[in-house]
């Protein structure tokens, strides 16, 4: 599944790109403008399909015809500034960089406008159906099924499911999370819906604070990962009792009916891979955009995935592997993008089966005490690891916590 998961957003994210770098070049008539570029060449160029710009791309001066140092005026150059500028344009200026290798050496380039067209079409309008759909079918569901409430009859007596500790790592994770969700959606609608709303200088305003935030919280997000990966990673892995779970649905769909899991059932450990995985990769792409030049990511990636020929079984060819800094930062924020869409669609299944969806389930987090019962029904087989090893509590008292 997460293989699945990973090459459909890598399909997502290559598509538009790609596909346009294998456009057939327009032929374009340039009579009118006495060969320079035209109207034609620049959108087409923008739309990221190939330009027939050979009749520029050597147009960048002549050494040879520069006036001699005994001449009147002296040396004048080989070339003119606008064909200086044309060499830098196409990459073949005599150019020296210090380091960085040989994409440092790239001063300008096309990909912005695919990037910025992407980011404000497919990406933004297909990101904000996920969110939408994800919410409505949340809310169809509850109107569907209800509440679920626990069966049996509470015993008043609590189990502890969660320390301290784990809480204050779930918490830090999950907070930083929707703080970097907020603010993410604000650079990335900040434009379309706050500036008509709110005007350009309240927006201003909001999104600098956002930047801050996004930048200053992404920490607290990676080290509460890094928390809940080492404490939880032993209780996630797969199991046969999974399979029985899943084949019930989790007894959502038939009240009175639950089956047997350990501390983490089937669901949560679909959702606990998903945050890992997911939320490792935003991690990445962020660091790579805020070191686009000590962290750079997609160049090597494309350079692994043709060597594998993952890339040419996908469809893609041959994956470019020379890119300038501020092009690994156009890929990096797609990917840090669509990753995150994905995650915060899952997370809202989880907040809502934490809090409004299921009775009891807020408390192994809020208090990280459980009502006894609530445990029997979702969680029987760790509940009786917990009175195997323990000893079932006193009435009205206290089951001790498991490990």
């Amino acid at each position: 599944m997460p293989r699945l998961l990973l090459s459909l957003l890598l399909s997502f994210m290559l598509a538009l790109p790609i596909a346009a770098q294998e456009a057939e070049a327009p032929e374009i008539d340039r009579s009118a403008t006495g060969g320079a570029p035209t109207l034609e060449d620049i959108l087409a160029r923008q739309r990221g399909e190939k330009v027939d710009d050979s009749y520029r791309r050597e147009a960048t001066g002549d050494p040879d015809s520069a006036a001699g140092m005994a001449s009147q005026l002296g040396t004048l150059g080989g070339a003119s500034d606008p064909d200086l500028w044309r060499a830098l344009r196409f990459g073949t200026a005599d150019v020296t960089v210090s380091g960085g290798g040989p994409e440092a050496r790239v001063l300008m380039q096309d990909g912005g406008m695919w990037w910025l067209k992407f980011r404000e079409g497919p990406l933004s309008r297909n990101g904000g159906y996920l969110l939408l759909g994800t919410l409505i079918g949340l809310l169809l569901f509850f109107m569907l099924r209800g509440r679920i409430r626990i069966d049996g009859e509470k015993t008043g007596r609590t189990v502890t499911r969660f320390k301290a500790i784990e809480r204050f790592g779930h918490w830090l994770m999950a907070g930083s999370f929707i703080l970097l969700g907020i603010t993410g959606l604000v650079s990335l609608f900040g434009r379309k819906v706050l500036i008509p709303a709110f005007g350009h200088e309240t927006f201003s305003t909001l999104a600098i604070a956002s930047k801050w935030i996004h930048n200053n919280v992404s920490w607290a997000f990676m080290l509460g990962l890094v928390m809940v990966f080492f404490m939880w990673v032993l209780h996630n892995l797969p199991s046969r009792t999974d399979l029985k779970w899943l084949a019930q649905g989790g007894g959502i769909l038939s009240p009175g009916k639950h089956p047997p899991a350990k501390k983490f059932n089937a669901g949560q450990k679909l959702i606990f891979w998903s945050v890992i995985i997911f939320g490792a990769s935003i991690s990445a792409s962020g660091l790579s955009l805020l070191f686009p030049f000590e962290l750079p990511m997609f160049a090597k990636t494309f350079a692994i995935l043709n060597d594998l020929g993952i890339s040419g079984l996908l469809g893609y060819g041959e994956l470019p592997t020379q890119l300038a800094p501020h092009e690994e930062m156009q890929y990096a924020q797609l990917w840090h993008a669509i990753v995150s869409f994905v995650l915060m669609a899952i997370i809202f299944a989880h907040i809502y089966i934490g809090s409004v969806g299921m009775e009891g389930a807020y408390d192994a987090m809020g208090s990280g005490e459980v009502e006894e019962q609530w445990a029997r029904e979702h969680h029987s087989l760790w509940l009786e690891e917990v009175e195997a090893r323990e000893g079932a509590a006193p009435a009205g008292g206290k089951a001790t916590p498991a490990e």
